[in-house]
């Protein structure tokens, strides 16, 4: 199949959601996930076909100056990402907690960032369920100690979150996860313009239309 269209940083879209359906294909090209801690923010990236998510780094988060958000900004343009998922920790039951309101703050401070940079490609929000969990064991089953989790450990949950969203991209033939919007930007804490639910829950993934996927 040719690749058509155009997203992000003048990349090409892949995959098919049917003749007469208004739901996007997803973009072709680089995607960055990223892991939000409160002391360390890791990253990780995918190829152009979206096959394999592997680590980039583990930056330290910077809550005075932001300087791990453009840091994340430059490897955006560097690589020519044409998304960036951040994952959004959710209980078991869906519920969200004070870890989750900071990843909702977080992809804000990134969209403003990547529109002062002007490189504006969508920034979305991505279920991490378990993914930190996830991401200890895959290191303990390679044999490292708890104590060398500490370097790696953020960069691996991204690349977790990351391989979750490019799969369910393919087998969804359709862009996924929440679009944070950039309305509210500029001050450290203030939370994204998501779709909430009931008691504050996120509710279901969108896609850029708003409508449930």
């Amino acid at each position: 199949m040719s690749s058509t269209g155009s997203s992000g940083a003048g990349s090409s879209s892949t995959g098919s959601s049917g003749a007469g359906s208004s739901s996007p294909a997803y973009p072709r090209g680089v995607k960055l996930g990223v892991d939000v801690g409160t002391v360390r923010v890791g990253l990780a990236c995918c190829d152009p076909d979206g096959i394999l998510a592997t680590p980039v780094r583990t930056l330290k988060r910077d809550t005075k100056k932001n300087t791990d958000v453009r840091l994340i900004v430059r490897e955006a343009r560097e690589r020519s990402a044409v998304e960036i998922f951040v994952g959004l920790p959710r209980t078991m039951s869906g519920a969200e907690r004070a870890s989750a309101e900071m990843a909702r703050s977080y992809a804000v401070l990134l969209v403003a960032a990547l529109a002062d940079a002007d490189y504006a490609v969508p920034v979305r929000m991505i279920d991490e369920r378990l993914s930190t969990v996830t991401a200890h064991q895959s290191l303990r089953a390679a044999g490292m100690s708890s104590r060398e989790h500490r370097t790696v450990v953020d960069q691996v949950a991204a690349v977790g979150i990351l391989q979750h969203a490019i799969e369910m991209e393919k087998s969804r033939g359709t862009t996924v996860g929440i679009v944070v919007s950039g309305r509210q930007s500029g001050a450290v804490g203030r939370t994204a313009d998501l779709p909430q639910a009931k008691d504050g829950v996120i509710g279901p993934e969108m896609n850029e239309q708003g409508r449930s996927i």
